[in-house]
């Protein structure tokens, strides 16, 4: 159902107080003026602000009001003089005042309640869900969802045609992309991201795209809980991890219509639980590349603000924001960050993470939640139980064939033939070695032989690793724990040579 109906809906059930979530009031205003059209177009859409007063849709003359109180007052003897009237009295950013005065908040209620018996009804703007207690029993809240790619398209289309001068180039397909792109836009930021592409060169084509993605970017860092990823990471940048690579590969249309068609599901998510520096975060990455799908980052380190209900408000938008760009994937950093504070924070971070985990659980938009965790005990046992995740992958120390894997992707990438160097040797004296180790190898290796301007060497390599203390020799302790917890089968290993060392394993515990 959309927000237009739901309102409709609400109106017709005579709700006498809707609380309206959006920061797009121009938007929203254009909604309720539509459904209050649909509903009577003899009605009136009258407007309150704290700087403009009273404003009609039907240019009636109305009463002065230069304070909330008045304002309320006014209302009550219009709706009241003329009960059969079924108009739309709309609030302008009247949180301000309802969280400051208690006599506000009375009055509001009052008003409420008198509505009842009236054709008319309130509706306040706010663009943070923070309804009072006493007005709970008496009002309903509706979000205004960010636009959808349909309604982008037509912002487009007026911009263009409204537009001297600009010519349009965009083929059909470039304009569904330029409108997928700004997807988790309000309008006014879809609308200034088309037209700062169009006054690049006056032309507006398949170029553009990237410009939008650009703003997109920029925006939904602004949120500081989210950050979107332009995805490079392919299936050939990750050593190892076949049993992982496999699963996925099984899934890689399963946001496809084929798929739906089929009767198949999509896919819910996977956490990566493992020893740091074996790559959750590039599999994270991968997995946008491989799916060709949009990532995002959730820091939930950064959800947590300093004022009430600040960070409630953080998860529910980057959540909300989320599924306006579904299908996507939601990369989901460190998630036993979201514990760190426990008790000590008015229960702020059980409230966040409930919301998260709920939110994982029931979700029904095409997004899939990759989350990484480094520090399992951090986590409660229901975190990642099925239904939140459809499996749960360890990412354990690299087997040597897998650590020859990681030595040639990381040559390569820097632009050198692993066939030229002894990878065998290199891979059977970094045992214990985490791929973000190789990798710092590799790069020490090349600064000693740029250093002596020469190309690096096997030589070189070898000396790197020599060098180099593994995070399983100087945190044996820590390393053992986090493997004891893959060999005792709460997670699958995402390594098929890692399968056969654990039923091994196992069956050693069995016999002794």
């Amino acid at each position: 159902m959309s927000v237009r109906d739901e309102i409709g809906l609400y109106l017709r059930a005579r709700v006498s107080l809707i609380v309206l979530v959006t920061v797009e009031e121009q938007r929203a205003l254009r909604i309720l003026d539509e459904v209050r059209r649909g509903r009577d177009p003899g009605s009136d859409l009258v407007v309150w602000d704290v700087a403009d007063r009273f404003d009609s849709k039907a240019g009636r003359p109305l009463p002065d009001a230069a304070d909330p109180g008045t304002a309320l007052e006014k209302i009550k003897e219009l709706a009241l003089k003329h009960p059969d009237r079924r108009d739309l009295y709309v609030l302008k950013d009247f949180h301000e005042f309802w969280g400051k005065d208690p006599r506000i908040r009375r009055r509001l209620r009052n008003l409420a309640q008198q509505l009842v018996f009236t054709g008319s009804s309130l509706v306040v703007t706010t663009p943070a869900d923070t309804v009072p207690g006493e007005l709970r029993d008496d009002a309903v809240v509706v979000e205004l969802p960010l636009p959808a790619e349909d309604a982008l398209r037509r912002e487009l289309d007026d911009l263009v045609g409204g537009t001297r001068g600009v010519r349009s180039e965009l083929t059909p397909h470039g304009r569904a992309k330029l409108a997928q792109a700004a997807l988790g836009l309000t309008a006014s930021q879809a609308k200034r991201a088309f037209a700062k592409a169009i006054v690049r060169d006056d032309v507006l084509d398949d170029r553009d795209i990237d410009a939008v993605l650009e703003e997109k970017k920029a925006v939904i860092r602004e949120s500081r809980a989210l950050e979107y990823f332009s995805v490079e990471e392919t299936i050939d940048d990750v050593g190892g991890l076949d049993a992982l690579k496999g699963w996925l590969a099984l899934r890689e249309r399963a946001f496809s219509a084929e798929a739906a068609d089929y009767g198949l599901p999509a896919p819910k998510g996977l956490a990566l639980i493992g020893i740091p520096g074996t790559g959750k975060s590039l599999t994270a990455k991968m997995i946008g590349g491989m799916w060709r799908l949009p990532l995002l980052r959730l820091d939930v380190g950064a959800l947590f603000g300093s004022l009430v209900g600040e960070s409630e408000e953080r998860i529910r938008r980057a959540l909300q924001l989320t599924e306006t760009i579904a299908p996507c994937v939601l990369w989901i950093d460190e998630l036993e960050k979201g514990f760190g504070a426990g008790d000590l924070d008015g229960g702020t971070s059980q409230r966040v993470f409930g919301t998260l985990l709920t939110w994982m659980q029931e979700k029904t938009a095409p997004v899939f939640a990759v989350a990484t965790a480094n520090d399992i005990t951090a986590l409660p046992p229901e975190t990642l139980r099925r239904g939140r995740f459809d499996e749960v992958f360890f990412l354990d120390l690299p087997t040597e064939e897998e650590r020859r894997e990681i030595i040639g992707v990381h040559l390569r990438k820097r632009r050198r033939d692993p066939g030229a160097f002894d990878v065998h040797h290199l891979a059977q004296i970094s045992d214990g070695f985490v791929g973000a180790e190789l990798e710092q190898a590799v790069i020490d290796a090349m600064y000693a032989a740029f250093a002596e301007e020469r190309d690096v060497r096997t030589a070189d390599l070898t000396a790197a690793i020599g060098r180099t203390v593994p995070l399983s020799r100087s945190q044996r302790e820590v390393i053992e724990r986090l493997r004891a917890w893959l060999h005792e089968g709460r997670a699958q290993s995402a390594s098929f040579a890692e399968i056969a060392v654990a039923e091994k394993s196992q069956v050693r515990l069995e016999l002794d």
